[in-house]
C-alpha cells in the first residue's frame, strides 16, 4: 500500500513538471468525487421538476450576461450584482416544496447504492402511438356521452414526477377500456387526474395546481382551472372531459379549447407525437456523430 501511494505521489510530482498540472493530492480527489456525486443528484432533482424550465431560462439569461460583460454594459451589470441576492431568496421560496421532497428523498436513500446503480447506457421511454391517440379519443367522447368527468394528462418534454407522487401508481397500457374504469363514478381512482407517459397511464388521483387566470369563465369547474393550470406550469397537453356537459376541452402552453370534436383532438395529439418524434431524432442524430467522433478519435 505504501509503494502504492509512493507510486502515485511521484507520478503527479512529474505530471506537474512536464504537463504544468497542478498538484493534486488524495483529498482534492475526494472532493472531486463528492462533488460530482451532488451536481447528479442535484441535476436529476431539477430533471423531475418544474426547475429543469427554469434552469434552462437561467442560462439564457447568463448568456447575456456574459455578453454584457464582455462589451462591458456597466448599467447591466450593476443590475444584475443588485438582483442576484434577492433571486436566489425568491428561487429558494418559490421552489419549498419542490426543495423539502428532494431533501427528503435523500434521507430516505441508500447513497452507496444509488451510485452504483447509475444506468449511464438507460434509454428514454418512447412517446405515444397511433393507437394510443385513437384509444384516447374513443374513451374521452364514450365518456362524454355518458358525462362522466375524466382529467388526463399526457406527460412532454417536462417530467410531471411531482404530480405522479401526489397520486396512486398505476403503470398500466393505456387502453379505452382502462380510461373508461378508471374514471367510472365511485370507483377508487376516478378522482383527480391521470398522468399519461408514452403508453403508459403511470398514475392516477394525481391532484394538479389550478390556475389564476380571472379570464376563465366562471362556468368552468375545478377540473378546467387544473388543466389549465398544470398547461401553464409544464408543456403537458391536458384533456378534460366535462362531467356536467359531457363536452371534451384540451388545455396546452396556457389556453384552453372547449367543446372540441374528435378530428380535432386527434389533430392535436398527432402534432404532440410528430414533434416528440423530431426531438427524439434530433437526439439520436447527435448521439450517433458523438458517438463517430469518439471512434475516430480512437482509430487515431
Amino acid at each position: 500500500m505504501q509503494n502504492m501511494r509512493a507510486a502515485w505521489d511521484t507520478f503527479w510530482e512529474k505530471a506537474s513538471l512536464y504537463m504544468d498540472v497542478p498538484k493534486m493530492t488524495r483529498t482534492d480527489i475526494v472532493e472531486i468525487v463528492i462533488i460530482t456525486i451532488l451536481l447528479y443528484y442535484v441535476l436529476i432533482w431539477i430533471r423531475n421538476t418544474r426547475a429543469w424550465a427554469l434552469l434552462k431560462g437561467l442560462l439564457v439569461i447568463l448568456v447575456f450576461v456574459g455578453i454584457a460583460a464582455l462589451f462591458q454594459m456597466n448599467t447591466i451589470i450593476w443590475i444584475v450584482k443588485n438582483t442576484v441576492s434577492v433571486t436566489i431568496i425568491a428561487l429558494v421560496v418559490v421552489f419549498q416544496p419542490e426543495m423539502r421532497r428532494a431533501l427528503e428523498n435523500l434521507g430516505r436513500k441508500n447513497i452507496l447504492t444509488s451510485i452504483f446503480s447509475i444506468e449511464f447506457n438507460k434509454t428514454v421511454e418512447g412517446k405515444f402511438s397511433d393507437k394510443t391517440i385513437n384509444e384516447l379519443t374513443k374513451a374521452c367522447y364514450a365518456m362524454g356521452k355518458v358525462k362522466t368527468g375524466a382529467l388526463i394528462v399526457l406527460e412532454n418534454e417536462i417530467t410531471l414526477t411531482e404530480y405522479e407522487r401526489t397520486g396512486i401508481e398505476v403503470d398500466a397500457i393505456l387502453t379505452s377500456q382502462l380510461l373508461i374504469n378508471i374514471f367510472e363514478k365511485n370507483t377508487p381512482l376516478h378522482d383527480g387526474a391521470i398522468i399519461v407517459r408514452g403508453d403508459r397511464v403511470v398514475a392516477a388521483t394525481c391532484y394538479l395546481p389550478l390556475t389564476d387566470s380571472r379570464a376563465l369563465s366562471k362556468e368552468l369547474g375545478t377540473r378546467h382551472r387544473a388543466a389549465l393550470g398544470a398547461s401553464e406550469a409544464s408543456d403537458c397537453l391536458v384533456i378534460v372531459v366535462s362531467e356536467e356537459t359531457g363536452n371534451v376541452s384540451i388545455a396546452m402552453g396556457g389556453k384552453l379549447n372547449r367543446n372540441i370534436d374528435a378530428d380535432f383532438l386527434r389533430s392535436r395529439l398527432q402534432l404532440l407525437q410528430k414533434r416528440e418524434q423530431e426531438v427524439s431524432k434530433i437526439k439520436s442524430i447527435k448521439r450517433r456523430l458523438t458517438n463517430a467522433k469518439k471512434a475516430r478519435e480512437k482509430d487515431h
